[in-house]
């Protein structure tokens, strides 16, 4: 679908999406302005909607774009040859931490994707959240070593019960930083929160 743009020379693809990553981050999808893009990138609009049909189809784009990104350099830099369940989720953690600093732009839009809700995109997006999510906790989980877990507690209702925690401590950072002016979310503050909780349930669920 995109071909015409991988056409283009590296360097003016980095200019286009770069320009839109840093619009859509700044403003959301509703407020974001093709104008400023073209703009930002140094190409006329003609140009832009010649290899993307319109915001809507750029910004599901950019989705990809950023969210392969990133994926694809977490597990380079995850250990999945670590077996310990509580481990793996350190590691991710802080991984998540660490590459928060290399792309501090791509990681606020993916947060604003998160955050987002215009009519025009919203089902569709929950519908791409829901099957990316499912596809990594598949993966995240790969190897990992469950007979540490206790016998006498069903392992799914365990793992069930741990991964809601989480999801419930992202949706809680998520809804905080959304009451905030910045809308940044205290990703260390997340960490060391996620320690106690390992701990407390490291005794609970390990033999």
């Amino acid at each position: 679908m995109f071909s015409k743009f991988f056409n283009l020379e590296k360097e003016k693809q980095d200019r286009i999406i770069n320009a839109a990553i840093k619009e859509f981050a700044d403003k959301g999808y509703d407020r974001a302005s093709t104008n400023e893009i073209v703009k930002e990138a140094g190409i006329s609009k003609g140009l832009l909607f010649h290899y993307f049909q319109n915001k809507k189809q750029l910004f599901l784009f950019i989705f990809d774009y950023c969210y392969e990104l990133i994926i694809d350099e977490f597990y380079k830099k995850i250990n999945l040859q670590e077996t310990d369940f509580f481990m793996r989720m350190r590691q991710a953690i802080m991984v998540k931490v660490e590459m928060l600093a290399i792309y501090p732009d791509i990681f606020k839009f993916i947060q604003e994707v998160f955050l987002e809700e215009s009519p025009e995109i919203k089902v569709e997006f929950d519908k791409k959240k829901a099957e990316l999510t499912h596809i990594n906790i598949e993966k995240a989980y790969e190897g990992i070593d469950f007979s540490k877990f206790r016998e006498d507690v069903d392992l799914k209702k365990m793992i069930k019960m741990i991964s809601w925690t989480f999801e419930k401590m992202s949706d809680e950072a998520l809804y905080k930083a959304k009451l905030s002016p910045t809308h940044d979310i205290d990703y260390q503050k997340i960490q060391v929160e996620a320690e106690e909780y390992f701990e407390v349930m490291i005794k609970c669920f390990y033999k």
